[in-house]
């Protein structure tokens, strides 16, 4: 009787396993427990229902195309081949393609990601950006094939001859559709000039919608520096791209009416603005043309010698006699005053004191006055201020 090893074992039951075709190719469905989202971007969990799990993983090439998060209760069906692990001798299932159950695999995804762009802001009014009133270069990014592209352009002419179109062509649905999509809106934000950017495809089914559901479609508009029109499927189509756009169009048909106006209603409007402009400056004129009348009938104008000659010659004489009372009044005051200020002016003066018989008497030279008969010596020339003339003097004795 042979012995095996534990290792011998397990690749024994691994080589079972690996032939039983049922086992290559498998859908499982059950609910998620034990969920680990690696940072190698690997799944973990466990698959289970109520009366059995299974251990379950999806590596990172698979994990990455899965439209919606994994959580922990959520019922998922999956499909992938199952396979021993030989360090821990078990068995698990290596899924490859992933589906919630109830709901659907997309609806499921679109509320999801919805719910999470939405409270990272994404959706929010203050940073649409408004759209240009009369852009003169258009991006769109659709496919060159579509029904779309030509009612764009055929519109766009039609409304508007002379703007450039550019044309940034993608995939719009299937597999790489949401990254040609994303790459198509950041070329035309690279190029020069580009006013408006339009995104978006004829209607379809929800798959077939599903690249403007992405993630990576959605951070791109909402990165964009150059305003987005979202016009994706038929009005009744929502998207996450029409929440994230700076507008949403219902149609590619209404995104081109929205982005440029029809240059026969700007005409008639320009026509109507010129009229209304018109009739403002001829009312003007009119009502200036009044007034001048009505100022040219005045008497002022009509009977100028009449106003001067009258009127303006009574108050000139009025106000030249009251000038001149004011003239005399003023010279009769300043007399008065300049005959006091005299009058105060010689009653301090030392001339008047002089005048009454005091005298003053000084140095020979008339550099220091003398207060007190102890400033002198006898011998010392003194000579004395009278009111009329002055004396040479030598003092001959002092009293203190």
């Amino acid at each position: 009787m042979r012995v095996l090893t534990v290792q011998e074992l397990t690749k024994h039951i691994g080589l079972l396993i690996e032939k039983d075709y049922l086992m290559a190719n498998v859908w499982v469905k059950g609910e998620i427990s034990n969920y680990k989202a690696a940072s190698s971007g690997h799944l973990y969990f466990t698959l289970k229902d109520e009366h059995s799990c299974v251990k379950t993983v999806m590596f990172r090439s698979r994990s990455c195309k899965v439209p919606f998060r994994p959580e922990n209760g959520m019922a998922v069906t999956v499909r992938g081949y199952i396979s021993v692990f030989e360090r821990d001798g078990v068995y698990q299932l290596y899924a490859e393609e992933m589906e919630p159950e109830g709901d659907g695999t997309l609806f499921r995804a679109f509320e999801q990601l919805k719910a999470r762009l939405q409270h990272e802001g994404l959706f929010d009014a203050k940073y649409k950006k408004s759209l240009p009133l009369l852009p003169h270069r258009i991006g769109i990014v659709t496919s060159p094939t579509g029904a779309a592209v030509r009612d764009l352009v055929e519109i766009i002419r039609r409304r508007w001859t002379g703007l450039e179109i550019i044309l940034a062509p993608a995939l719009v649905q299937g597999e790489g559709a949401a990254l040609s999509i994303s790459k198509g809106i950041q070329l035309l934000n690279q190029l020069d000039g580009i006013d408006l950017i339009i995104v978006g495809r004829g209607g379809g089914s929800l798959e077939e919608l599903w690249a403007f559901n992405t993630e990576v479609v959605a951070r791109s508009i909402f990165l964009s520096r150059v305003p987005v029109i979202s016009a994706v499927g038929h009005e009744t189509d929502f998207t996450i791209a029409d929440f994230v756009a700076d507008a949403r169009a219902a149609t590619p048909s209404a995104a081109a009416e929205m982005a440029v106006p029809d240059r026969k209603e700007m005409e008639r409007y320009l026509r109507a603005v010129q009229d209304r402009l018109a009739r403002a400056v001829e009312e003007k004129i009119s009502t200036g043309r009044q007034r001048l009348n009505l100022c040219l009938s005045n008497r002022f104008f009509t009977r100028p010698v009449d106003n001067i000659c009258s009127a303006r010659q009574q108050m000139v004489d009025f106000l030249y006699h009251r000038l001149v009372q004011e003239a005399h009044g003023t010279v009769r005051h300043t007399g008065n005053r300049l005959a006091a200020l005299t009058a105060q002016l010689n009653t301090l003066s030392p001339l008047a004191t002089l005048a009454r018989g005091y005298s003053i008497c000084a140095t020979s030279d008339g550099a220091h006055v003398i207060r007190s008969a102890g400033d002198v010596e006898p011998g010392d020339k003194l000579a004395v201020r009278l009111h009329q003339g002055s004396l040479q003097c030598v003092v001959e004795a002092t009293e203190v």
